[in-house]
């Protein structure tokens, strides 16, 4: 079976498209983890000796129909998401030929097959090295002011993205890929009022980087690119600074799991950052800098959109509603908590680490954490939760002291050790 599988490699090249369709939908069936055959993808991958790592026709082959036409790129896409789990392929699909196009074409607004494309990319930034590709990838855009995208990725041609008519006049103009991702990424989830997914801005939901953003944050580097004030439109330098950050936090209560819970993790792994605090939590009417940049931007405000998932309907007394930000006030009786206990303790983790700052701590107690968090505990039905919780209050009411404390143990973060505390507890970069 395996020599049957090997000789329809070849036709992957061949000139009729019917003929690389079926060779691949062949192929595709072993793509999978635990195909009996998926070392076919992978054979003669890894080099030998001290022989630098070669790609292989197949591998090369299936990156080229992702440009092909539809039914053949879509299970290209499909393909090397389902093989994109290997470490051993990691380097070949993140060289940065490819990544510019894979990119491009995530960008490209009337791509049908993007979400594959975010899903594939997703999986590649699993890894650092991607993630760091992604930080310095800048991919040569063309502004189209007349179509709704405003922008054409040149790289992203395809059999599966249709070319702007008439071409935009000028040259294409190399800008940074992350913060166009972040907008293609906000666009994705608007729904139009008809239903219509035809009159959609974009054909594919892009739900998948919100994973790609959690994994890039898990990086002091990544960190950095969404704590960092930035044009709000990446085509206009000259536009206000916002931090990258606070166009993504509206998700956390988005109907998608994908996307809410990626959109979390990111959160989380950006209040790693303690310098970043001022600015996570400040309101969007007061402009913070966070050290050592000297630029200013709207705070991200994005306390109200931590607790809304932790949010339920109980009633609070009137001096307790004031506390909270005006999106927690007066919930309605049909509100309901986060469904997902992973998520619930990301949320958790958040304010865990909003709290290893005095200004952080005092914030959190004059904007109404404990009276939300209160109830969330008693509806809790995970125990790790409802540990998390505990430890939150045992911050938020314990006194301060006069003396300066070392907050260290406080929260513990990743990579640190203590024998005393027990796993569970610590709290990692997702």
């Amino acid at each position: 079976m395996e020599a049957q599988l090997k000789e329809l490699i070849p036709f992957l090249r061949d000139k009729n498209p019917q003929v690389r369709q079926i060779a691949l939908s062949n192929l595709l069936g072993q793509t999978p983890e635990g195909s009996p055959h998926r070392n076919i993808f992978y054979h003669d991958l890894g080099g030998a000796g001290l022989q630098k790592p070669k790609e292989t026709d197949i591998i090369r082959d299936l990156k080229l129909l992702c440009r092909d036409q539809l039914a053949v790129a879509h299970d290209a896409f499909r393909a090397l998401v389902n093989l994109s789990d290997s470490p051993l392929l990691v380097p070949f699909l993140s060289e940065p030929a490819f990544l510019a196009f894979l990119v491009s074409y995530i960008l490209n607004a009337d791509s049908i097959v993007a979400d594959l494309a975010s899903m594939l990319l997703s999986n590649l930034t699993a890894s650092s090295s991607p993630c760091a590709a992604l930080l310095a990838l800048k991919v040569p855009i063309l502004k189209t002011p007349s179509s709704p995208s405003r922008l054409f990725p040149t790289l992203s041609r395809s059999g599966t993205c249709s070319v702007p008519v008439p071409y935009p006049p000028g040259e294409p103009q190399d800008t940074p890929a992350l913060p166009l991702l972040i907008d293609a990424f906000v666009e994705g989830a608007l729904i139009d009022p008809s239903g219509d997914r035809a009159s959609r801005k974009r054909k594919g939901d892009l739900h998948f980087l919100a994973s790609v953003f959690a994994n890039i944050s898990t990086s002091p580097a990544g960190r950095t690119f969404f704590v960092t004030p930035r044009p709000t439109d990446p085509l206009n330098p000259s536009s206000i600074n916002e931090y990258p950050l606070a166009k993504i936090i509206a998700f956390t209560e988005h109907q998608d799991t994908i996307r809410r819970g990626g959109v979390a993790s990111t959160l989380k792994n950006c209040a790693f950052s303690s310098q970043a605090h001022r600015a996570i939590l400040s309101p969007d009417i007061e402009a913070v800098v966070i050290p050592p940049s000297t630029l200013s931007a709207p705070g991200i405000d994005a306390l109200p959109y931590i607790l809304l998932p932790l949010a339920g309907p109980e009633e609070l007394d009137l001096e307790d509603q004031e506390k909270l930000p005006s999106a927690l006030q007066f919930l309605p009786s049909t509100k309901k908590r986060e469904a997902d206990y992973v998520l619930r303790k990301t949320h958790v983790e958040t304010l865990l680490l909003l709290c290893t700052t005095r200004w952080g701590r005092d914030y959190l107690r004059d904007h109404g954490v404990y009276e939300i968090v209160r109830g969330a505990h008693m509806e809790e039905t995970v125990d790790v939760v409802s540990e998390h919780i505990e430890r939150l209050v045992q911050l938020l009411k314990g006194d301060e002291g006069v003396e300066p404390v070392d907050e260290s143990d406080l929260v513990r973060v990743g990579g640190q050790e203590d024998d005393g505390d027990d796993e569970d507890n610590r709290i990692d970069e997702v």
